[in-house]
């Protein structure tokens, strides 16, 4: 059972994350510092540390949690489904969910406009794109032992992700430059992109 302690510290921790989304989105990452949002919450900047490494990691916790739970997700993505398509029923149950996972903490709507921030700020988009990374070879080692085979000699569940992850980053990209930044339309886009896969694969480009 979770004591009265382990609750404030939560309260403590969610309250510097959401007030730290706010102060990204609202003057910038790199003109908030650490002391801006320690005061803001009216804690220490030691108190700060004591939840979070530094500013990127605040930064990038709401990601870090849909992440996991997308994890989840293919992990429980019936075996019967091919890779890509279990791939992809996981990414849309995680935008359908997205509000049970983050809501506690923020709403969705100041975790869509970090990726904004994230896409115009290089040393987020660094970070963002060295996550990526590692949770492709996450996502591969899922799909390697969901259907049962070995990832370091057979290579279809590195391209498959490959594959995948390019284009959730192109979805990514299109959508936090476009003019309707809402929910709907991120999940309208992935959809849309990954639709496509197929046909830009393995059909003719060229129209008669």
């Amino acid at each position: 059972m979770e004591t009265l302690r382990e609750r404030k510290k939560q309260r403590t921790r969610d309250s510097l994350l959401r007030t730290a989304l706010e102060l990204f989105t609202s003057q910038g990452y790199e003109h908030t510092t650490v002391d801006d949002i320690a005061a803001a919450v009216d804690v220490s900047q030691r108190t700060f540390f004591r939840y979070f490494a530094g500013k990127e990691e605040a930064a990038l916790a709401l990601q870090d949690m849909t992440v996991a739970h997308f994890l989840d997700a293919v992990r429980a993505r019936p075996p019967h489904e091919p890779p890509m398509e279990a791939l992809r029923q996981a990414v849309l149950e995680g935008w359908d969910t997205l509000n049970d996972v983050i809501e506690s903490v923020a709403p969705v709507e100041l975790y869509l406009r970090m990726y904004q921030v994230v896409e115009s700020t290089p040393v987020l988009l660094a970070a963002h794109l060295r996550r990526s990374v590692e949770i492709e070879e996450a996502i591969a080692l899922i799909l390697a032992e969901r259907e049962g085979v070995d990832p370091d000699t057979d290579p279809r569940p590195r391209l498959t992700v490959a594959v995948f992850g390019g284009v959730m980053r192109l979805t990514e990209r299109q959508w936090s430059t476009g003019e309707d930044f809402s929910l709907d339309a991120m999940r309208a886009l992935t959809v849309s992109y990954l639709e496509q896969i197929g046909p830009a694969l393995s059909e003719s480009w060229r129209t008669h």
